[in-house]
Protein backbone atom coordinates (compact mmCIF):
# COMPACT_ATOMS: atom_id res chain seq x y z
CA UNK A 1 0.00 0.00 0.00
CA UNK A 2 1.29 3.58 -0.92
CA UNK A 3 -0.34 6.28 1.55
CA UNK A 4 1.84 9.90 0.73
CA UNK A 5 -0.09 13.32 0.77
CA UNK A 6 1.33 16.43 -0.29
CA UNK A 7 -0.88 19.62 0.43
CA UNK A 8 0.17 24.07 0.24
CA UNK A 9 -1.83 25.98 2.30
CA UNK A 10 -2.09 28.69 4.79
CA UNK A 11 -2.23 27.93 8.61
CA UNK A 12 -5.66 29.11 9.80
CA UNK A 13 -4.22 29.55 13.35
CA UNK A 14 -0.76 29.65 14.80
CA UNK A 15 0.57 25.90 15.76
CA UNK A 16 -0.04 24.53 19.18
CA UNK A 17 2.74 22.26 20.70
CA UNK A 18 2.40 19.74 23.41
CA UNK A 19 5.01 17.08 24.79
CA UNK A 20 4.43 13.61 25.40
CA UNK A 21 5.09 11.51 28.64
CA UNK A 22 8.20 11.12 26.93
CA UNK A 23 9.06 14.92 26.50
CA UNK A 24 8.88 14.58 22.71
CA UNK A 25 7.18 17.86 21.44
CA UNK A 26 3.92 17.16 19.13
CA UNK A 27 2.81 20.27 17.30
CA UNK A 28 -0.59 20.51 15.75
CA UNK A 29 -0.32 22.75 12.41
CA UNK A 30 -3.62 23.46 11.24
CA UNK A 31 -4.34 24.88 7.56
CA UNK A 32 -6.60 25.63 4.79
CA UNK A 33 -6.27 24.39 1.28
CA UNK A 34 -8.14 26.04 -1.62
CA UNK A 35 -9.06 24.49 -4.50
CA UNK A 36 -11.04 25.66 -7.88
CA UNK A 37 -12.84 23.73 -10.21
CA UNK A 38 -14.96 24.40 -13.29
CA UNK A 39 -18.50 23.25 -12.95
CA UNK A 40 -19.92 23.45 -16.77
CA UNK A 41 -19.35 27.85 -17.48
CA UNK A 42 -19.25 28.13 -13.68
CA UNK A 43 -16.01 28.37 -11.78
CA UNK A 44 -16.05 26.96 -7.92
CA UNK A 45 -13.96 27.45 -4.98
CA UNK A 46 -13.64 24.97 -1.72
CA UNK A 47 -11.92 24.71 0.81
CA UNK A 48 -10.41 22.24 3.03
CA UNK A 49 -9.57 22.61 6.54
CA UNK A 50 -6.64 20.29 7.76
CA UNK A 51 -4.42 20.04 10.53
CA UNK A 52 -1.02 18.51 10.06
CA UNK A 53 0.70 16.56 12.76
CA UNK A 54 4.59 17.35 13.39
CA UNK A 55 6.85 15.56 16.13
CA UNK A 56 10.20 16.36 17.73
CA UNK A 57 12.22 19.08 17.06
CA UNK A 58 10.36 19.78 13.47
CA UNK A 59 7.45 20.42 16.03
CA UNK A 60 9.44 22.81 18.18
CA UNK A 61 11.00 24.56 14.62
CA UNK A 62 7.27 25.24 13.26
CA UNK A 63 5.98 26.84 16.85
CA UNK A 64 9.04 29.17 16.47
CA UNK A 65 8.80 30.18 13.10
CA UNK A 66 4.45 29.55 12.04
CA UNK A 67 1.83 31.75 12.54
CA UNK A 68 -1.49 32.42 11.22
CA UNK A 69 -1.92 33.06 7.74
CA UNK A 70 1.91 31.84 6.97
CA UNK A 71 1.54 29.37 3.91
CA UNK A 72 3.29 26.01 3.91
CA UNK A 73 4.01 22.83 1.93
CA UNK A 74 3.35 19.88 3.90
CA UNK A 75 4.23 16.40 2.98
CA UNK A 76 3.16 13.25 5.21
CA UNK A 77 0.71 10.43 5.03
CA UNK A 78 -2.94 10.64 5.84
CA UNK A 79 -4.43 9.25 9.14
CA UNK A 80 -7.82 8.87 10.43
CA UNK A 81 -8.02 9.29 14.00
CA UNK A 82 -11.61 7.81 15.21
CA UNK A 83 -12.77 8.28 19.00
CA UNK A 84 -15.88 8.61 20.88
CA UNK A 85 -17.53 11.65 22.76
CA UNK A 86 -20.69 11.83 24.73
CA UNK A 87 -21.78 8.49 23.03
CA UNK A 88 -21.54 10.07 19.68
CA UNK A 89 -18.55 8.05 17.16
CA UNK A 90 -16.28 11.23 15.98
CA UNK A 91 -14.11 10.76 13.33
CA UNK A 92 -11.38 13.47 11.58
CA UNK A 93 -8.53 13.14 8.88
CA UNK A 94 -5.30 14.53 9.30
CA UNK A 95 -1.24 14.67 7.94
CA UNK A 96 1.21 12.83 9.93
CA UNK A 97 3.85 15.43 8.81
CA UNK A 98 7.41 14.25 7.81
CA UNK A 99 8.93 17.40 6.15
CA UNK A 100 7.36 20.85 6.07
CA UNK A 101 8.55 24.00 3.48
CA UNK A 102 8.41 27.30 4.64
CA UNK A 103 6.79 29.80 1.87
CA UNK A 104 8.63 33.62 2.08
CA UNK A 105 5.90 36.12 4.04
CA UNK A 106 3.87 38.15 1.55
CA UNK A 107 5.03 41.47 3.54
CA UNK A 108 7.79 43.47 2.83
CA UNK A 109 11.78 42.49 3.93
CA UNK A 110 12.73 44.60 6.75
CA UNK A 111 16.24 45.83 7.30
CA UNK A 112 16.26 44.33 10.62
CA UNK A 113 19.43 42.52 11.70
CA UNK A 114 18.07 40.38 14.47
CA UNK A 115 15.27 39.20 12.58
CA UNK A 116 15.65 35.37 12.55
CA UNK A 117 15.30 33.61 9.40
CA UNK A 118 13.74 30.11 9.49
CA UNK A 119 15.04 27.04 7.61
CA UNK A 120 13.42 26.70 4.04
CA UNK A 121 12.65 23.29 5.01
CA UNK A 122 13.44 21.01 7.81
CA UNK A 123 12.89 17.50 8.34
CA UNK A 124 13.82 14.68 10.86
CA UNK A 125 16.60 13.65 8.76
CA UNK A 126 18.50 16.34 8.73
CA UNK A 127 21.52 16.28 11.57
CA UNK A 128 20.30 19.81 13.31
Amino acid sequence: MFNKIILIGNLTRDPEIRYTPGGVAVATVPIAVNSRYKQGEELKEETLFIDAVVFGKQAETCTQYLNKGRTVLIEGRLRERRWEYEGQKKNKFEVIANNIRFFPKREPVQSDDTKQVPPEEYTDLEPF
